[in-house]
């Protein structure tokens, strides 16, 4: 998710400015910023962390740049200052400052419930969730609060009655919605909350011995020209789009693409019922001239090897609409990848892995290292020509391979957001530890 919103007071870095494609003449976050780079292993030491008070593990899943601050949402009650002197109560969402990590004194809604996604305009926050009430008031799954005050925007009232909004975006003078709302993806007007016709796409179905149906994540090209959406869904418009769909964004209305992956229809092996929804996450290159994808869901299905998503990174081309395969693919050997952000230089994932380039995985199905696959593919093992990446990991956007990026950053489950800006990139998590250092719930690995 990106906002094509124009930001105010974010100084660019010499180097970022010459990197910077189109996120000069925007400011839009995500990864319209092209690195020349990847970012340090060894992260910012002034970023504060989340705290566990013991009712309930703390978990961040959204954040979005503020002019000079950063708001994150999440699962948690409280935050803590860098050197762990200082706690500030914090009700599933705060704001702090992006180079210093001062928590913001004035900003403090209270929110009842997890926050799934933040997205800033100005001096206003958008705040989509689980929740029911956001300071005492009734506004479910979505609010739009005040960065100064904190206070509720009472002429923004949505009209949702209850489920969750899980991700968000600023485009052609809509803000678009997404989750187990109904219908699933929506454009609202972003001064009321009302809802427009720009985008009336019906999306429809639930996958078998599924959970929610729902648009789980999706993301908007840096040209504004396409959208593409993942989660767990059969058709978009009465055509077959199981799991995952791109639509055509014009200037008054939004279309369906004819751009479609058939082996998305196929389930992964994993019995855990979550794992049907497998693919969790989608960022577009700077040139919006390819997208990645993050999945999780266990072994791929016989003979679907190098097609199928499941536990793997992959990367697919915007003008190739009827894919047989993505153009790379790297896969974990069962683990989970739960988050992707693309950069010039890399694409970062983040989950629960212990490896990549297992087995190398480039073009299809080429072992670029050479070596054999010893009885076949491996799952739960490293497998041959695999390297260690705990938690997630770097491959190379042309290639595929994995890079040498490691900061070994153990997790539970995995983060589901990574935000690129102009200066590095933002990791939001339920880790503990980046680069062997304490960095609870959110870290930044600068550029060099």
């Amino acid at each position: 998710m990106r906002t094509f919103s124009v930001r105010k007071g974010m100084a660019l870095s010499a180097c970022a400015v010459l990197a910077v494609s189109l996120g000069a003449a925007t400011q839009a976050q995500g990864s319209t910023y092209t690195h020349p780079s990847p970012v340090l292993t060894n992260p910012a030491n002034y970023t504060p962390n989340l705290v566990d008070t013991g009712d309930r593990k703390p978990v961040a899943y959204a954040a979005a740049e503020a002019g000079t601050q950063m708001v994150v949402g999440g699962d948690f009650n409280a935050v803590e200052n860098s050197t762990r002197t200082t706690q500030y109560n914090r009700s599933n969402v705060f704001a702090f400052n992006a180079t210093t990590g001062v928590v913001n004194p004035d900003f403090h809604p209270q929110v009842d419930g997890d926050v799934w996604s933040v997205l800033v305009n100005g001096d206003s926050v958008y705040i989509g969730g689980g929740f029911k009430n956001v300071n005492g008031q009734p506004r479910a799954a979505l609010a739009k609060v005040s960065l100064s005050t904190g206070e509720l925007d009472t002429s923004f009232q949505p009209t949702f009655a209850g489920a969750r909004v899980s991700d968000m975006a600023l485009s052609h003078g809509q803000l678009i919605v997404a989750g187990t709302i109904k219908p699933r993806l929506k454009s609202l007007n972003p001064a009321t909350g009302k809802p427009t016709t720009y985008l009336s796409n019906v999306v429809t179905g639930r996958l078998p011995n599924s959970n929610s149906a729902q648009v789980f994540k999706f993301d908007i090209s840096p040209d504004q020209q396409r959208l593409v959406a993942v989660g767990n869904f059969l058709q978009v418009d009465g055509a077959d789009r199981p799991r995952m769909f791109m639509l055509n964004l014009g200037d008054n209305s939004a279309t369906l693409s004819s751009w479609n992956y058939p082996p998305n229809g196929l389930s992964c092996t994993s019995g855990r019922v979550n794992a049907q929804a497998y693919i969790q996450d989608v960022d577009f290159a700077p040139d919006s001239s390819w997208f990645a994808v993050a999945a999780f869901g266990f072994q791929f299905q016989s003979n679907f090897y190098g097609r199928q998503l499941c536990d793997s990174v992959s990367r697919f081309e915007t003008n190739n609409l009827a894919p047989e395969r993505p153009t790379w693919i790297n896969y974990t050997g069962g683990d989970s990848l739960k988050s992707v952000g693309v950069t010039g230089a890399a694409v970062y994932v983040q989950g629960h892995s212990r490896w990549l380039d297992n087995p190398v995985v480039t073009n299809g199905v080429t072992n670029p290292k050479n070596l054999p696959f010893q009885g076949g593919f491996p799952f739960d093992r490293c497998g041959p020509g695999c390297v260690s990446r705990p938690g997630g990991g770097a491959v190379d956007p042309d290639t595929g391979v994995a890079l040498d990026w490691n900061p070994e950053m153990p997790q539970q489950s995995g983060g589901y957001k990574i935000l690129p800006t102009a200066t590095g990139v933002w990791f939001i998590t339920d880790g503990e530890r980046f680069g062997h250092e304490y960095r609870r719930g959110l870290r930044f690995a600068p550029l060099p």
